[in-house]
């Protein structure tokens, strides 16, 4: 094919953990002759349109590019085994040239291999599909073919299916890793299968997979060397869905009823249908009841906060109290008003004076022709008035 490689270079297990790879290593080359094909366009000349000028040899009718370039093929669905696709494949392939795991491993076949593939796939899955894709990857230049086991004898061997046989049958057809699909596959690889189809090894995790009379049924696979090991991906297999579903069973019994499904298709009796309404609206008004609490809560903290702010010991309100406290007692008891010229020494100096005069006037008036007077009938000095003045005044009162 042009680039020869190694499966040495990496392992199924990288692969498992390094996630998806391409799987088409032996698509290089048309990676290659198609690049090289259209470089050719890169150097031909347009007409002022932008058209290619018909005197241009194009990628297609030219010699050199119809000799390296390689149409991409029209995707679609994996053929069965008794297609004419599959037939035509299967005819091209000279099976008495053996070739080895190693050989096949190492890029040295001399034709293509076919590798098989076999299994239930019920619930097809991720799995599923990376098992596939270590199959594809594990030998270049494969084809890969599947057998899917029929409804009927999966029942008897195995147990009852959620997928019956035909949606198992597509799923596979469908996977991009399929290369071609075997339905009715049986239990028990013969030699008349392997064949008939031709196939050169066998896929499978190497775990003993026990059948009725036989505790590996891949037990002449792994004696003859055909055995390809594949690894299973842990944490989802179909047994792990359906146990996850029937765990939560009323959960999807709600779901579908509440989806238009009736209890008969569902398989639900007619009381089991009404615990279960019943149960659906407990829960939605429990989960209404926890939002309004929730929501209630959020609410009380936000009016506590505001509360506090207004009330609190710094609030606004204790604030302005607290402010307009003092201005009132400002306004019902005022500080005294000062007397303009005067200061406060003299103002002590006066009351002295008056203390003075009044007790010496009160010793020359005499007690017998009235009584004396009461102080607060005595009036104040005027500011700027002698002392002679202010004598005569007092003796005038006297009598």
């Amino acid at each position: 094919m042009g680039e020869s490689w190694s499966a040495d270079a990496f392992s199924i297990k990288d692969v498992i953990e390094s996630g998806p790879v391409l799987y088409e290593i032996s698509s290089r080359h048309y990676k290659k002759t198609t690049r090289k094909a259209y470089s050719m366009s890169s150097g031909r000349k347009r007409n002022k349109n932008g058209e290619i000028k018909s005197d241009c040899p194009s990628p297609t009718t030219s010699p050199k590019a119809s000799k390296d370039f390689v149409r991409p093929q029209v995707c679609g669905p994996a053929p069965r085994s008794t297609d004419e696709a599959a037939q035509k494949e299967r005819d091209q392939i000279d099976y008495s040239i053996k070739i080895s795991l190693d050989d096949a491993k190492a890029g040295r076949a001399p034709r293509r291999v076919r590798i098989y593939a076999d299994g239930i796939y019920d619930m097809f899955h991720s799995g599923h599909a990376r098992q596939l894709m270590q199959t594809k990857i594990a030998i270049p230049n494969s084809y890969l073919i599947v057998g899917v086991c029929n409804g009927e004898l999966t029942q008897q061997m195995k147990g009852r299916t959620v997928m019956d046989e035909k949606e198992r049958y597509e799923a596979i057809r469908h996977c991009r890793y399929v290369d071609e699909l075997v339905t009715d596959a049986p239990w028990t690889l013969t030699d008349e299968f392997l064949e008939k189809h031709k196939i050169d090894f066998v896929a499978h995790d190497e775990i003993p997979y026990g059948a009725v009379g036989s505790d590996d049924v891949y037990a002449m696979i792994k004696e003859r060397g055909m055995f390809l090991v594949t690894e299973r991906t842990e944490g989802i297999s179909t047994t792990d869905i359906i146990a996850r579903i029937i765990k939560d069973y009323d959960v999807y019994v709600r779901r579908n009823l509440s989806r238009g499904y009736s209890a008969k298709e569902l398989n639900v009796s007619y009381m089991r249908e009404k615990k279960i309404i019943l149960a659906e609206k407990y829960n939605t008004m429990k989960d209404k009841g926890k939002e309004f609490i929730d929501k209630w809560e959020d609410k009380s903290k936000e009016f506590i906060g505001n509360f506090l702010e207004m009330f609190g010991k710094d609030g606004r309100i204790t604030s302005w109290i607290a402010e307009n406290t003092e201005k009132v007692k400002l306004a019902i008891s005022p500080p005294a008003s000062p007397v303009p010229g005067a200061s406060d020494e003299d103002d002590d100096e006066d009351d002295d004076d008056d203390e003075d005069e009044y007790q010496e006037a009160s010793s020359h008036s005499p007690p017998s022709q009235s009584p004396p007077s009461k102080r607060g009938r005595t009036r104040s000095p005027v500011v700027g008035a002698t002392c002679s003045n202010y004598d005569e005044e007092m003796e005038h009162e006297s009598i």
